[in-house]
């Protein structure tokens, strides 16, 4: 039995894109932050995940696969690899199927590639760094193509 979405208010709209945005900057500052607690890193897993909960609500398919790919990342952070591959994918799907761009195609294969090397599995983590640094040549913007070297930098390390 499947439901139908009901129609959300637009004051529910709002709700959502302010929960939904604010979950994924306190992620953020949580996984930015040195020395997390053990509770810091199971706020920071339900974080990532209401807000992509929220995106979906009311997001686009950009906002759903920057969500799993925020989510891949914090189970990779926390050396997780099952989870942090299963979001990676679902990121990478996302991104396919709706044609979403360079850059963020680019940080789906960063997303797989730092999953893959979480799980140990080096030739997968070179196959998908291969493919995010051959988009990230296409990228136009220098502070994207930055932003994307600078992530994969750490996944070589």
């Amino acid at each position: 039995m499947t439901k139908e979405k009901k129609e959300i208010t637009e004051e529910e709209k709002k709700l959502h894109k302010r929960f939904a945005a604010g979950l994924f900057n306190r992620t953020w500052d949580l996984m930015d932050k040195k020395d997390r607690t053990s509770n810091e890193d199971y706020e920071m897993i339900h974080s990532a995940h209401a807000s992509r909960y929220h995106w979906e609500q009311i997001g686009t398919p950009v906002h759903f696969e920057r969500g799993e790919w925020q989510i891949s990342r914090v189970y990779s952070v926390l050396e997780r690899a099952e989870p942090a591959l299963y979001h990676a994918k679902k990121c990478l799907e996302i991104c396919k199927a709706n044609d979403v761009g360079d850059f963020d195609l680019a940080f789906a294969h960063e997303a797989m590639a730092r999953a893959y090397k979480v799980a140990g599995n080096d030739a997968k983590r070179d196959e998908h760094l291969a493919k995010a640094e051959e988009l990230g040549k296409k990228l136009e913007k220098k502070e994207d193509l930055d932003w994307l070297n600078q992530n994969l930098d750490e996944i070589k390390k």
